[in-house]
């Protein structure tokens, strides 16, 4: 058995990738191909992808699978109790061992008042970023080639159809060259990672077979802000909960009842500064207590991810940062504590003078892979009640309660996905570094934890292989945001990054 172990190793050390000659020859392809590509792509980004929108998520998953199938894999769409997933399996003759790619093909809701362009799901091309002055390129599918700073613009154009697009086109391409992967090929697509994949566990039990292979690879997320080629060894997980502060039982006008009647605004805003300093670091007992230091060598590898702060900050238009961490990189091995939306009343020609009934905080805590939801979630809760507030656990307060109860605070909609992390030191994760170095002629980018959050640290758990995030698509993408784009450079970059994973 142990020599076993020590064959795989050593298969995953020396590996292959791309060579030099093959480089050239995908590129090659990528010149004389790009107009069928972004047709293709074109027509996959024309299908809503809201997970709530049944009939349309069923439209990409028929699509999906027809894609996959005509490159040869085996595809079929595996029901589940919400969203399809779609699974294609590509057998290679000799494969001695086995990747599976992770991708999703649902999108974050839309709100067409905010694109600038006549839907989010008709795709527009501009000639660079639209903050930038970009203007449309007309009948744009007409083109042979592209600019390589052409800009796609539709929802799920980054989030997260290029790398699926990217994935395909590069099989197309070794198939042209005469060549086949090296691996055998798993694909699982899901279609409701933009609602934190409920469904997907369940599939567990039944599919888990065919889930197993050698290692993970999660397609999601964007490179790095300097554009270099990217992984990330891990990824934040969420914790998400609604604080709701209450006052009067309904709007009082402020002029009668102003200086006496406790304003839950005011409330909960105090609440809420109680929980984070000046600096930005958090105030709740016990927040960083799960996290062992950084290690020499961790720090170093943190350091030198090519963050250029000052940029980062020219181009976000702010002054200053918060002071967790002494750079972007170990802010991110850190849990956060993040205030995503506040409500009490209304606003601009709306606004009215009362004290309102009530005010909202939606937030976030971003997880790491010490750090236990429930735990971090008991926590603030403890926080809550040692300011002298009463929490409620998804209740109204009753008259007996506010009649009793000086503050009160409802705690609800709480949900959460955990972290994950791979280590940089394990031969998988060192021979996707090796095939990364290959392709491009210089190491890539090694963030030790993503920023971002994919929903599906259970199944990395359950399934006990490694898990690498791959991303491709370009930082400045709007994801989850309106007016979502895609440099095109980044896709054509994308193929030759998995064409060299591929061969690896």
């Amino acid at each position: 058995m142990k020599r076993l172990i020590r064959l795989g190793v050593l298969a995953w050390l020396f590996t292959a990738g791309l060579s030099a000659q093959q480089r050239k020859d995908v590129d090659a392809f990528l010149s004389t191909h790009q107009q069928a590509i972004v047709r293709e792509f074109v027509e996959l980004l024309s299908i809503p992808n809201v997970a709530a929108d049944r009939e349309n998520i069923k439209r990409n998953a028929d699509l999906l699978r027809t894609m996959f199938t005509r490159r040869g894999f085996t595809a079929e769409i595996l029901e589940t109790s919400g969203n399809p997933l779609v699974f294609a399996e590509l057998r290679v003759a000799g494969a001695g061992r086995t990747l599976l790619f992770y991708a999703h093909y649902d999108g974050q809701p839309v709100d067409p008042k905010g694109w600038k362009q006549s839907a989010p799901f008709t795709p527009i091309m501009r000639d660079r970023r639209m903050e930038d002055g970009g203007q449309d390129i007309a009948n744009f599918l007409s083109l042979t080639s592209f600019p390589p700073e052409a800009r796609l613009y539709a929802r799920s154009a980054s989030d997260d159809k290029a790398p699926i697009m990217a994935l395909l086109a590069a099989v197309d391409a070794l198939s042209a060259l005469k060549q086949q992967p090296t691996s055998n090929v798993k694909v699982i697509l899901d279609g409701e990672e933009e609602a934190r994949s409920p469904s997907l566990a369940a599939t567990m039990g039944r599919y888990r077979d065919r889930y197993r292979a050698d290692l993970m690879l999660i397609l999601d997320g964007p490179l790095h802000q300097s554009g270099k080629p990217t992984l990330s060894f891990g990824a934040r997980g969420n914790l998400v909960f609604q604080l709701t502060a209450f006052g009067p039982k309904f709007a009082l006008h402020s002029g009668h009842y102003g200086n006496w009647a406790p304003n839950p605004a005011m409330d909960l805003v105090q609440l809420l500064a109680s929980m984070k300093d000046a600096n930005g670091r958090v105030l709740v007992s016990g927040f960083y207590d799960d996290l062992p230091p950084l290690t020499a060598r961790e720090r170093e590898i943190l350091a030198a991810v090519p963050d250029r702060g000052d940029d980062l900050k020219r181009f976000f238009g702010i002054q200053r940062t918060e002071q967790v961490g002494d750079n972007l990189q170990e802010a991110l091995q850190f849990p956060s504590l993040n205030i995503r939306g506040l409500q009490s009343g209304d606003i601009g020609d709306q606004a009215r003078t009362i004290i309102p009934d009530r005010a909202v905080a939606e937030i976030d805590v971003r997880l790491v892979k010490e750090t236990d939801a429930e735990r971090m979630l008991q926590r603030v809760l403890a926080h809550i009640r040692a300011q002298g507030v009463h929490v409620l656990i998804d209740q109204e307060p009753d008259d007996e309660t506010r009649a009793r109860y000086p503050r009160i605070v409802r705690v609800s909609r709480v949900s959460w996905t955990n972290a994950y992390r791979t280590e940089m030191t394990l031969p998988e994760s060192m021979a996707l570094v090796s095939t990364f170095e290959r392709a491009w002629g210089e190491a890539p980018v090694r963030n030790r934890t993503m920023g971002g959050t994919v929903p599906i640290d259970f199944f990395i758990q359950a399934l006990g292989m490694p898990a690498i995030g791959v991303p491709v698509v370009n930082f400045d993408n709007n994801q989850h945001s309106d007016n979502e784009n895609l440099r095109l450079q980044n896709l054509w970059d994308a193929v030759i990054s998995f064409a060299a994973v591929l061969k690896m």
